[in-house]
């Protein structure tokens, strides 16, 4: 029986990799080991609860203060023990983390075959984002199966030379999650009511009499004066339209804590609130009117459930979101991310366009895509 190892240790990979794990472990003819490397803790601990996924290993590496450089080679040296103790055919790591890049280059190291979930992504500038661009093209270098979510993807693994028989475009797995988590909610009463009471306690008005803005941002190239201007553009346009609440669970980083709280705290219509669990976040993303974000995967998940995006970057590795015309790029300017939040809240005609616009990423399939492309090949 052949062996799979998933890796992964962040808020963002869990959600993209549990719906694959729920899914290997149902097959009988592979054996599953999920090994998780606590790069992110309690936020991976919640996302793990959500979908009722146990790791078989826990590398729990997170420890205060840790840099690039202390992440990358404890991930290193403690993966290298857990190959040695359980030799899998396969590892199997998402996206662009440092916990998917350095568990990759153990593999590498070890001779192990390589899964890249989420491959192909690119805007081809290494500091932007930094460090995910190098990490997902050095990754690509290293992996023997690329699992890419469009075409597009895959014809910048074909440009840099992959073999066309490595590459698959399966969808983003993001998308099985979202709908695992959609239909958890509308199937389960109890668990809506819950969550529904939660927010709006949290929110202090009802989420659905209420139109709001949410915002999501955390991205280290924004950090500084990028931020400054963010918060500053959030204040302005909040001022602009009183009548419509700005939400922005706060991401925990300091870099990203001190100028949102200084700029933001005392501006009636923005509500800044704790991260929130995925159930949470995704029942606030549905009753959301549109996103403003510097994140990547709810450029796949927003549009998904009709949200228009206007992303806070300069570039985005996730161009077909911006052809398809889901998503609009913004940078990080003030006066650019007012304008286009003004526009999408006042012009219905735009917003109509862009929140009925077909979302490339799938239909909630990936997952078993991706298993039966491995047991074909492995």
């Amino acid at each position: 029986m052949k062996k799979v190892m998933i890796v992964f240790g962040t808020r963002p990979e869990a959600i993209k990799m549990a719906p694959l794990c729920l899914r290997f472990l149902d097959k009988k003819d592979i054996k599953t080991l999920i090994c998780v490397t606590g790069q992110h803790r309690e936020m991976l601990d919640q996302v793990l609860s959500i979908f009722n996924v146990v790791p078989d290993i826990d590398l729990n590496i997170m420890k205060q203060g840790q840099d690039l450089f202390d992440v990358t080679s404890s991930i290193l040296l403690k993966i290298k023990d857990v190959l040695l103790d359980h030799n899998p055919d396969m590892v199997l790591v998402h996206g662009d983390t440092t916990t998917a890049y350095a568990t990759a280059l153990a593999c590498f190291y070890y001779g192990v075959k390589i899964g890249h979930v989420e491959a192909g992504l690119r805007t081809y500038n290494m500091k932007a984002p930094f460090p995910e661009e190098f990490n997902r093209q050095s990754i690509g270098l290293m992996a023997d199966m690329h699992f890419t979510p469009t075409s597009v993807t895959k014809n910048n693994l074909i440009c840099e030379g992959k073999n066309e028989d490595s590459v698959v475009v399966t969808g983003n797995t993001v998308i099985d999650a979202l709908h695992i988590i959609l239909k958890n909610i509308e199937t389960d009463l109890d668990k809506s009511i819950k969550i529904s009471s939660k927010i709006n306690k949290l929110l202090k008005f009802d989420t659905n009499d209420s139109k709001f803005v949410l915002i999501t941002g955390h991205r280290r190239e924004n950090f500084g004066a990028g931020f400054l201007d963010i918060c500053e553009a959030i204040k302005e346009v909040a001022i602009m339209h009183p009548d419509i609440y700005f939400v922005y669970p706060v991401h925990l980083n300091p870099n990203v804590q001190e100028p949102v709280n200084n700029i933001l705290s005392n501006i009636f219509n923005v509500i800044l609130i704790k991260p929130l669990a995925y159930e949470e976040f995704v029942f606030l993303l549905k009753k959301s009117y549109l996103v403003l974000t510097d994140s990547g995967g709810i450029q796949e998940e927003a549009p998904s459930i009709g949200k228009p995006v206007l992303v806070m970057r300069d570039t985005t590795e996730r161009p077909e979101a911006v052809s398809a015309g889901t998503v609009k790029l913004v940078g990080s300017s003030k006066k650019n991310i007012v304008k286009h939040i003004d526009l999408l809240l006042k012009d219905k005609t735009l917003y109509k366009k862009m929140s009925h616009a077909h979302n490339p990423y799938g239909n909630g399939k990936a997952s078993d895509k991706i298993i039966e492309h491995i047991r074909r090949k492995l």
